[in-house]
C-alpha cells in the first residue's frame, strides 16, 4: 500500500509551483487602464486619448460613464468610428461598441501599419479621426494610408485644414511626418467629405520648445464655398476677413502681408452646399495661430468671416506660441517624446486639462503648469517625456 502521507510534500510542491507560475503570469499581464468618461471635458477627448494610450501601451482599457453629463449620454457615431478604427489598427477587440453605449472595453494587440478606411456616416469630424489614429500609426513598423470619410468642416471641432496647415508643420518639429490630401469637402450638417492621410512611422518623437512668440509677419488662408451658394461667396468672405482685420484690429496686426485665397468648388469637390474660411497667422519665430469660420443657413458671409477673425484675434492677443486647438493636440506628443518639452500657451482649455490628467494617470507623466508673471492669460506647460519607442 502506498502511503498518502508520502505524497503530500510532492503535492504541495506542485501546487506551490503552480501558484508561483500564476503569480508570475499575473505580474507580466499589463494592468488595465480604467477611466471615468465623465471627468473634466467629459466627452470625446477622453475617449480619443484613452484609446491611443491603450493601443500604444497594449494595456486593456475600460471606460465607464461615457459622456454621462451630456444631453445625449453615451457614444455618438463619430466616437464609435474612432474607437473601431483604433481597434482595427492594433488588431484589438472592442466590446460594447454601439451608439448610445455608456461603457466600453478595448483589448489591444500589436499596432500594424497599412491601409485603413473609416466613415463616420454623419458630419462627424474626420479631423478627430486623425487625432485618434495618428499617434498610434506613428509607432507602426510600416507606413500607413488612411481613407477617411465624414465632415471635413464640422461643428464643434477643428477643420481638417487645421491639421494640414497648423498641427502638421509644428508636429513635424517633433518628428511627425504625415500628409493630408482633401479629395472632397464635407460640410456640416451633411458631411460626406473624404480625405487621404499618409503616415510615416518614427522610432521615437523628440521634445519641442515653443517659448518665443516672435512678432506677426503674415496672415494667410483661404475661403471656400460650394453648392448653390453664389460663386462670389468665397471671395466675399475672404475680402471681409481682411477688411475686418485692417479696420478693427490695426493696432494688433500692424502692416502685415495678407494672402487669403478664395475658391468656389465644383460639384465633384464638395458633397453639398457649404462655406468655410481658415486664417493662419505666422510669426517671426515660426509660430502658427489659427482662426476658422464655418457657414450655415443662418449666417451671412460677414458673420462667417467675423467668426474666423474673432478666433484669430483672440489667439493673437494672448501672445502665446500655440492657439486654443494646438495646445491640447500637442500634450500627448510631449508626453511620449524624448526629452523635456515646453510650450507657451494662452488660457488652458478643458480639452488640454483633460489630456494632461490622462497622461498623468496612465503614463505617470507630470506636467508643470506655471503662470507667466505680468501675463495672467499665459501659461508655460512643460514635461519630461517617456521616450516611447515601438
Amino acid at each position: 500500500m502506498i502511503s498518502l502521507r508520502r505524497l503530500r510534500p510532492g503535492v504541495r510542491a506542485i501546487f506551490s509551483g503552480t501558484r508561483r507560475m500564476a503569480e508570475s503570469a499575473a505580474k507580466r499581464k499589463p494592468a488595465p487602464i480604467e477611466v471615468d468618461g465623465s471627468m473634466l471635458e467629459g466627452g470625446g477627448q477622453i475617449l480619443r486619448i484613452s484609446a491611443v494610450l491603450s493601443c500604444l501601451l497594449r494595456r486593456p482599457l475600460s471606460i465607464d460613464r461615457i459622456r454621462a453629463k451630456r444631453s445625449k449620454p453615451g457614444l455618438r457615431p463619430q466616437h464609435l468610428t474612432g474607437l473601431q478604427l483604433v481597434a482595427d489598427i492594433c488588431r484589438g477587440q472592442l466590446m460594447s461598441g454601439y451608439v448610445g453605449s455608456c461603457e466600453i472595453k478595448l483589448h489591444p494587440g500589436a499596432i500594424h501599419g497599412g491601409q485603413y478606411e473609416a466613415d463616420t456616416v454623419t458630419a462627424g469630424s474626420v479631423a478627430l479621426l486623425i487625432q485618434v489614429s495618428l499617434p498610434c500609426l506613428l509607432f507602426a513598423k510600416e507606413p500607413s494610408r488612411l481613407r477617411l470619410a465624414g465632415g471635413t468642416n464640422a461643428a464643434m471641432a477643428p477643420p481638417v485644414d487645421f491639421i494640414e496647415h497648423v498641427f502638421s508643420p509644428i508636429a513635424r518639429r517633433m518628428g511627425v511626418n504625415c500628409e493630408v490630401n482633401v479629395v472632397k469637402r464635407g460640410f456640416y450638417p451633411k458631411g460626406g467629405g473624404f480625405l487621404e492621410l499618409n503616415v510615416t512611422p518614427v522610432d521615437r518623437l523628440v521634445a519641442i520648445d515653443l517659448m518665443e512668440p516672435g512678432v506677426l509677419v503674415s496672415i494667410r488662408g483661404y475661403a471656400i464655398s460650394s453648392g448653390v451658394l453664389p460663386p462670389e461667396s468665397a471671395g466675399d468672405i475672404a475680402a471681409e476677413c481682411q477688411q475686418q482685420l485692417c479696420s478693427q484690429h490695426k493696432s494688433l496686426i500692424g502692416d502685415v502681408s495678407f494672402d487669403i485665397a478664395a475658391d468656389h468648388l465644383p460639384p465633384g469637390q464638395a458633397k453639398a452646399t457649404g462655406s468655410c474660411v481658415m486664417l493662419v497667422a505666422e510669426t517671426s519665430t515660426g509660430c502658427l495661430l489659427a482662426g476658422t469660420g464655418l457657414g450655415s443657413r443662418d449666417k451671412s458671409n460677414k458673420q462667417v468671416a467675423a467668426e474666423a477673425v474673432d478666433m484669430l484675434v483672440r489667439n493673437l492677443e494672448h501672445g502665446a506660441c500655440v492657439d486654443e486647438h494646438l495646445q491640447d493636440q500637442l500634450i500627448i506628443l510631449m508626453a511620449l517624446a524624448e526629452g523635456r518639452s515646453r510650450i507657451l500657451s494662452g488660457p488652458l482649455t478643458l480639452h488640454t486639462k483633460t489630456a494632461i490628467e490622462l497622461c498623468r494617470q496612465v503614463l505617470k507623466v507630470e506636467f508643470d503648469v506655471s503662470s507667466v508673471e505680468g501675463k495672467p492669460d499665459n501659461f508655460v506647460l512643460s514635461c519630461e517625456g517617456i521616450a516611447f519607442t515601438r
